[in-house]
């Protein structure tokens, strides 16, 4: 084995107009979500137990949209989803419509471990969330000032507002301006505005070599009540096994048609591709129209990332000393 190596995410497709202390906030934050991976690896830490640690960081935040900050149902209230994955037995937990449920992902990793399902959704998850124990918070507690103005914005639009994170000062600016968006992209057909969705996830493989992933969102800013997106569908986007782990972001309808997470250990396994190889050809040649990134970890230590969007917030270290955190190409 290659030794233990943690990537994370904070959502792909990035608007070019992004302030800079907005950059610096989000580079501020992988970096510390990576120190708190790179402080439990060095402790020997399990790969599972890694990936809930640094994805109730970044949920915790209400920076990137996960947890506190997630994004607005269009009756302005929080549904926030995720899921885990523990590699060598391919044991996964995942949640979705959740409402007061402090961390979406260690309630996912509960229904992973304290049940026998592999999914729960809606008011039977708050009640297992209940029965479990789990910390409780009301749903105002996810919901933040900018994100009310957003959610305005988008129904001014009448359409999703992808680009959440875009200041409503100085909106003229930024690509997230209604005006300057001639061209609008399309979700099965239908206009959206800007896109950067910003779910969080993190991959792991530890010193023996195990791969876990996690992903955790809020969704689309001004989605319908009930929508469900590819955060917790195992496969498209949260997977890990032997070869792999991988946590997707982007496009959720597109990755779910794609099943993206799994594609990647699927044409390492079948096809002989390395990791960085793999991530690659999904891609380029699984997302037809859709936008989308991806990190990834292999079981021999390596770490791979890729998009097809105007950046993804993504943030990687190794065990031999390497530490990017990055936007951009």
């Amino acid at each position: 084995m290659g030794g233990w190596a943690i990537a994370v995410h904070g959502g792909a497709g990035v608007d070019p107009n992004l302030p800079p202390h907005r950059q610096e906030e989000a580079k501020q934050l992988l970096t510390r979500c990576l120190n708190l991976g790179i402080s439990a690896l060095r402790s020997s830490l399990p790969a599972i137990d890694v990936v809930e640690l640094v994805v109730r960081e970044l949920e915790s935040d209400p920076l990137f949209n996960s947890g506190r900050g997630s994004a607005l149902t269009e009756k302005g209230t929080v549904e926030m989803e995720a899921s885990i994955m523990d590699g060598p037995k391919r044991r996964c937990g995942a949640v979705s419509g959740l409402t007061t449920v402090k961390n979406p992902i260690s309630l996912a990793r509960l229904v992973m471990e304290k049940s026998p399902h592999s999914y729960m959704a809606f008011s039977g998850a708050e009640e297992f969330a209940r029965k479990q124990g789990v910390e409780l918070v009301e749903n105002q507690y996810f919901i933040t000032e900018e994100n009310v103005e957003m959610l305005k914005l988008a129904k001014e639009a009448n359409s999703i507002l992808f680009d959440y994170r875009i200041p409503a000062v100085g909106l003229e600016t930024c690509s997230a301006g209604a005006a300057s968006v001639e061209a609008a992209l399309q979700m099965n057909g239908l206009p959206i505005s800007v896109y950067a969705p910003e779910t969080v996830g993190c991959v792991v493989v530890d010193g023996l070599g195990r791969c876990a992933a996690g992903t955790s969102t809020g969704g689309l800013m001004n989605k319908m009540s009930g929508r469900i997106g590819d955060s917790p569908l195992i496969g498209s986007g949260t997977y890990a096994g032997k070869l792999c782990g991988v946590s997707c972001t982007g496009e959720g309808e597109a990755i779910i048609r794609g099943t993206l997470a799994r594609d990647v250990a699927a044409v390492m396994e079948y096809k002989g591709l390395g990791l960085q190889e793999a991530v690659d050809f999904v891609i380029k040649d699984r997302l037809d129209e859709g936008k989308a990134g991806m990190i990834a970890v292999s079981n021999y230590g390596e770490v791979a990332y890729g998009f097809n969007t105007t950046g993804m917030f993504r943030g990687c270290a190794t065990e031999d000393g390497f530490m990017e955190v990055g936007i951009w190409e």
